[in-house]
């Protein structure tokens, strides 16, 4: 799978749990949580969404590397190619 398609798939995730945010506004490297005021719901409901959109689970204790939209798509993109 493609950094690109992957990035759509967060851009799509995020459109959908968190409408008011502008994905594409965000710094790639800004802390999800802390930086963009993203509460631990709305980041689970995000990660639920990218399970279902890529097909990839990811389990608990590799949310830290969801940090930041970068690290988002760069462990997203390895899961989903490692899957197949």
């Amino acid at each position: 799978m493609t950094r690109e398609t992957v990035l759509e798939a967060v851009q799509r995730a995020f459109a959908d749990v968190a409408p008011e945010l502008d994905v594409r506004s965000i710094d790639p490297n800004a802390e999800l949580i802390e930086g963009i005021d993203l509460d631990s719901m709305d980041f689970l409901n995000i990660v639920t969404a990218l399970d279902q959109l890529l097909g990839v689970e990811v389990p608990e204790r590799d949310y830290p590397r969801l940090h930041s939209l970068q690290g988002m798509v760069d462990y997203l993109t390895k899961r989903c190619n490692e899957a197949r």
